[in-house]
């Protein structure tokens, strides 16, 4: 059964791979673009929607000199306004709905409140460790957490400790490019 089956899968594929006649003419599909091109013009839609001609695709490299000078020959006409001139032309205000946009007919534009101050840094500074042959250590608390922290450290993922003193810490958060001195509390 398989001898079968292997001599009729052989006889297929030999008739689909096999070339028929040399001369035999090729399909409709596969005509160069070129030729139904010429036949009939190609028409392709401009941004303004209007149809202009399609110019034929060419495999040939050379440089179409006319072509070229077809395009350097377009002139920019525009509406007439000179977007680098002020006031060349005078600009219409915006309208939604029929009524104009504030400000851009003369009325007065509400300023934009400035953005709010940034929340002060809620970390408590109640001591340091001295230490000879450390670094200088800081003991900072936020509610129930404590915190050592030397200078360059980053306390709870948010806070960089700037720079230590005997009577302050100068701490920046991170998050919101604040920078905050804490000074030293009893408790």
């Amino acid at each position: 059964m398989l001898a079968v089956f292997g001599g009729i899968a052989l006889l297929t594929l030999g008739y689909e791979f096999w070339p028929t006649s040399p001369a035999a003419a090729p399909s409709p599909a596969a005509q160069p673009a070129s030729a139904t091109a010429v036949a009939k013009p190609g028409v392709r839609r401009t941004a303004s929607g209007k149809g202009a001609p399609a110019a034929e695709p060419r495999l040939d490299p050379t440089l179409d000199l006319d072509l070229l000078r077809q395009s350097e020959e377009i002139k920019y006409a525009g509406n007439g306004r000179n977007i680098f001139v002020a006031g060349s032309m005078p600009i219409e205000p915006p309208r939604r709905n029929g009524t104009a946009i504030p400000g851009e007919d003369g009325t007065p534009i509400r300023p934009i409140p400035p953005p709010p101050p940034p929340p002060p840094i809620t970390l408590k500074f109640f001591g340091f460790a001295n230490r000879t042959g450390e670094p200088k250590k800081v003991f900072l608390s936020q509610g129930e957490d404590i915190f050592i922290a030397a200078e360059g450290d980053i306390v709870d993922r948010r806070y960089r400790v700037l720079r230590i003193s005997p009577t302050a810490v100068e701490v920046e958060d991170i998050v919101n490019n604040n920078r905050q001195s804490l000074p030293l509390t009893q408790g």
